[in-house]
């Protein structure tokens, strides 16, 4: 899954002004269909908020991933260290069916939910967690547990984005597509409408011109791994029968939108780097050794 991380303080406000005019949008549409009718008693449209960072030991592409050591420090503490900073979130656990990560997050001060080998994918393991906890949320913010360098700036927009829009079930986030990853699947790209609406997620790159190659003036986005949910669609997400398109391109966001429901989207200027092998270890490593990101 892509990792983001903003390299100049320039980017930093770049992200703010996309986050800004995403949250105008979703306001709007929160006006239009009434959002008081969704208010609770705090007065504020989900309010309540946790972050769930999904991990687990076993992957056909890397495993053990959560524990590789990143500058010194697993990317699981990393990831869960970015995750605390953010702003909207009132809490942050680590969600996992492995020991051996759960006494790795308890060692570095982590609240940690232990959850079933049989969750077919993060969002199911977010839903179990959610299910064992003693407090109520409205929205859970699923944090993909090897995204080490992840703004909270980015957790905040897209729980902003999903409180102003309450015909929306779903929200996550984009960035700008780089030219050398138009054709890698393991970069997920994602297609919005006029509204920030989501349309569609691929591996292919989408849209896909008749020439076969990429415009280098058509503005492809990226989409990055961090998503949340509201509670109640969460709950009901398992039951919902795997559909066509999620299985042909392996990406569950797409059973969201093949039964119907609305996603949210929004765009940040961050670079993306995806630890997805071993071999991207070493590249984000670089990557931080030359922003002096300790």
């Amino acid at each position: 899954m892509p990792i983001c991380s903003s390299s100049s303080s320039s980017s930093f406000s770049s992200t703010k002004s996309w986050i800004l005019h995403g949250l105008a949008v979703g306001a709007a549409v929160a006006v239009a269909l009434g959002a008081h009718a969704y208010l609770g008693r705090s007065g504020k449209f989900r309010s309540r908020v946790i972050g769930i960072i999904p991990a687990r030991f076993a992957s056909t592409r890397f495993q053990g991933k959560p524990l590789v050591q990143i500058l010194g420090k697993p990317m699981i503490q990393r990831t869960w260290e970015r995750a605390k900073l953010a702003e909207t979130l009132d809490q942050v656990v680590v969600a996992t069916d492995d020991e051996k990560i759960a006494e790795c997050c308890r060692g570095f001060g982590a609240e940690v939910i232990m959850t079933s080998e049989s969750c077919r994918n993060g969002t199911e393991r977010c839903n179990e967690a959610l299910q064992k906890l003693d407090k109520k949320y409205d929205i859970v913010v699923n944090i993909q547990g090897d995204e080490p360098l992840i703004e909270p700036e980015i957790i905040d927009g897209i729980v902003k984005a999903l409180q102003a829009a309450p015909d929306a079930v779903f929200s996550t986030a984009v960035t700008s597509l780089k030219p050398e990853d138009a054709f890698d699947p393991n970069r997920v790209k994602c297609v919005v409408d006029n509204r920030g609406y989501a349309i569609y997620f691929s591996r292919g790159l989408i849209p896909y011109n008749k020439s076969g190659k990429v415009n280098p003036q058509f503005p492809y986005l990226l989409h990055l791994g961090i998503q949340s949910y509201d509670t109640k669609f969460l709950k009901i997400y398992p039951e919902l029968t795997p559909t066509p398109l999620q299985l042909e391109e392996d990406l569950e966001q797409l059973k969201v939108l093949e039964n119907g429901y609305k996603m949210k989207v929004i765009k940040v200027d961050h670079e993306a780097h995806g630890v997805d092998t071993p071999g991207d270890v070493e590249k984000i490593e670089q990557f931080m050794r030359e922003r002096n990101m300790a």
